[in-house]
């Protein structure tokens, strides 16, 4: 029993897996794109965009109350729709949807990497490198959880504290326009951009 918990995760290690994988490169590349979107009322937008995650975090919850295991979305799945093709379709295609998602943020990542050094020719190294962050992440997760803890808690203690930094240089450096300027725009950005921001959390089923 002592050698089965051990393997586990601690609380704190929970909390900063959740936290890396919630605050992950959507947030770093979409951020921007939705703020220039919405403009003044990006404060608006976000706070819409928290409630509608918060039905999809609800329900993550429940369900994990319910059936307590490791079996993820495809035990959701079962669960929801019984033992068939219709579960089996639907796990597939999260699967596949989480490789797309992964080989895109290697690609990113090669290629700021790149922009860092001034790098012009990235044929080459750009899908280098994404390949070289999945290495590291495969050898990571063979590693265990103690070494998996240690890296969560590193890189959401890194991720939190470059948000926070970001947050406060935006605030003291943009300013907020007045509350009677905020219907001078479209309601359109308003309504589009809370599911713009629920693609930052397409990974709440990975925690």
């Amino acid at each position: 029993m002592k050698k089965k918990s051990g393997n586990k995760l601690s609380l704190l290690g929970s909390v900063s897996l959740g936290t890396g994988v919630m605050i992950g490169a959507g947030i770093f590349v979409l951020m921007g794109q939705i703020a220039e979107l919405v403009g003044a009322i990006f404060p608006l937008a976000f706070l819409a965009g928290a409630i509608v995650v918060s039905f999809s975090a609800y329900s993550y919850v429940k369900f994990s109350n319910t059936y307590p295991s490791s079996g993820g979305v495809a035990m959701f799945m079962r669960k929801a729709y019984g033992p068939g093709t219709m579960a089996g379709s639907f796990s597939l295609l999260m699967y596949v949807s989480m490789v797309i998602a992964e080989s895109l943020v290697a690609r990113t990542f090669g290629s700021y990497t790149l922009r860092l050094f001034d790098v012009e020719n990235t044929a080459i190294l750009v899908p280098a490198l994404g390949v070289l962050l999945i290495a590291i992440a495969y050898i990571i997760n063979v590693s265990g959880n103690r070494t998996i803890e240690r890296t969560a808690n590193l890189t959401a203690a890194i991720k939190i504290a470059g948000i926070a930094a970001l947050a406060l240089a935006g605030l003291a450096f943009a300013g907020f326009s007045s509350i009677e300027n905020w219907g001078a725009r479209s309601l359109y950005p308003l309504l589009s951009a809370p599911y713009s921001i629920r693609f930052w959390h397409y990974r709440l089923p990975a925690v």
